[in-house]
């Protein structure tokens, strides 16, 4: 139940961006189906390996996947997917943390949270970048038989 619960948030909150980014009409549903699915394998793995870090890590690239997969397949720029797609794995809370934390002169709470902040959005790009050149070589792979 709470797996389905967290889907629909996050399906929700993709395709919420999705309109705000002004993506086309055909392609909302799938960048928040590529956001939900992405949530999903983070709240997963993050349970599987007790961290946050390596959970984002998962998700980006099944959101990077996915959103490739989907560019393929309907003929639309990859970013149409993932931008939207990964906007529930963006650690908005823990730059609200780290900046509270500073404002009140709580500097190791600080150093903590924003380190582990960098390292989530860190995941995030690592993530998207493994996918992009996952999909580029497949793509070259193809196109030289």
């Amino acid at each position: 139940m709470v797996i389905m619960k967290n889907f629909v948030f996050a399906f929700l909150s993709s395709t919420g961006f999705a309109i705000l980014f002004s993506i086309p009409k055909d392609s909302i549903l799938r960048s928040g189906f590529v956001g939900a699915t992405g949530w999903i394998v983070f709240y997963i793995s993050s349970n599987i390996f007790n961290s946050n870090i390596t959970g984002t890590f998962f998700a980006a690239v099944t959101a990077g996947v996915l959103g490739e997969l989907f560019a393929r397949h309907y003929k639309k720029p990859a970013t149409v997917f993932i931008v939207p797609g990964i906007v529930p794995l963006v650690p908005g809370a823990g730059m609200y943390y780290t900046m509270l934390a500073l404002v009140e002169k709580d500097f190791h709470g600080a150093a903590n949270k924003g380190t582990e902040t960098f390292f989530i959005a860190a995941a995030i790009s690592i993530g998207l970048i493994i996918s992009t050149s996952l999909s580029k070589s497949i793509r070259r792979v193809k196109n030289k038989d």
